[in-house]
């Protein structure tokens, strides 16, 4: 019978790597692709070098795919311009949703791939994406944006191990001891120092603003809005200031920011926009993370279009325009939608 075969993401880091043996020794026929994302110096020669290194290892073929246009339009640019409008972005969820699990699908129809796999940690079970078993590793809040009809086709060989498994696995191997060693990939690939570096070249970042209190009076100054996110509170000044003051609004039309105590961070109801599901309930009680690396907190979801109302059982702190809200069942992955 002829081998199933699988095109899989590969970056040159230990996840990819090891994922390409794993798909091997469980049978597979695989090939690699290395997807050129950015146009950052001295990045490719890196890890293209790493990622043809892990597919001569494993004795694979690997491609170059180059989606700088394309991760330009679909990811960078709405970056740059979800900060221009005060907003906080989330590129890796788009990126997922365009790149990932988009242009790289449409790369494996073109291979004749029947599945579709990366070293993401997180699970499914043929409908629903599931959260991984290392839950300190956990990336489904970045795929909740995902196509549902894709779910079927894709594999996710770490999705039930940890991190240091994964790392000791490549350390046994003969020829691998240099990927367990090496350091975690950025969190956002195209980012090497800090985000203000990367929008400075595109917008003035570095224009000077009026700090306002919750009553809209003028208490002090900011350095641009675009340095600040909802529940920062360090970084401007509040004239006669005892208590700590955080950020609960930003005005990017007039360059301003209003702040308030910690209390005023409080959020008990969000709404949601370009609302993606995995399957077709309309209201729903489940829980729901609106930031990544927080708590989940119980809800209640009611679906008009391709918006939701979230109504939170409790308050939540600092909840961000341009986040994600991401709705879980236990560990079942429902969909979610980008906060209004």
């Amino acid at each position: 019978m002829k081998r199933k075969k699988v095109l899989i993401g590969m970056s040159g880091g230990v996840d990819s790597t090891v994922s390409t043996l794993l798909l091997k020794e469980q049978g597979y026929e695989v090939e690699g692709v290395y997807m050129k994302l950015h146009s950052k110096p001295g990045y490719h020669e890196i890890h293209q070098a790493r990622a043809q290194k892990a597919a001569d290892f494993a004795g694979v073929k690997l491609h170059i795919l180059d989606l700088q246009d394309k991760f330009n339009e679909k990811v960078f640019t709405p970056f740059i311009e979800t900060y221009k409008e005060g907003k906080t972005p989330n590129p890796c969820a788009l990126c997922n949703r365009n790149i990932k699990f988009g242009a790289m699908v449409a790369f494996a129809d073109e291979v004749g791939a029947d599945y579709v796999a990366t070293g993401h940690y997180i699970r499914h079970d043929g409908k629903y994406l599931l959260q991984a078993s290392d839950d300190t590793k956990d990336q489904s809040y970045f795929l909740f944006y995902i196509d549902p009809a894709l779910v079927p086709r894709l594999l996710f060989p770490l999705g039930e191990r940890h991190k240091a498994d994964i790392k000791a696995y490549a350390a046994s191997v003969p020829g691998l001891e240099s990927f367990a060693t090496q350091g975690e990939s950025s969190e956002i690939c195209f980012v090497e120092t800090t985000y203000m570096d990367v929008l400075k070249p595109y917008v003035a970042v570095d224009q000077e603003g009026e700090v306002l209190d919750l009553d809209g009076n003028v208490v002090g100054k900011h350095k641009g809005y675009m340095h600040y996110t909802i529940g920062k509170r360090k970084g401007f000044t509040v004239h006669g200031a005892h208590d700590p003051h955080f950020v609960v609004e930003i005005r990017p039309e007039t360059n301003q920011i209003v702040v308030g105590p910690r209390e005023a961070l409080e959020c008990r109801y969000v709404e949601l926009e370009n609302v993606n599901l995995f399957d077709e309930r309309q209201e729903f009680d489940c829980e729901v993370k609106l930031r990544y690396r927080t708590q989940a907190v119980p809800c209640h979801v009611s679906i008009e279009g391709n918006r939701a109302k979230v109504d939170l059982a409790e308050p939540v702190l600092g909840v961000a325009s341009g986040q994600a809200g991401v709705f879980y069942d236990g560990d079942k992955l429902l969909g979610g939608g980008w906060i209004v």
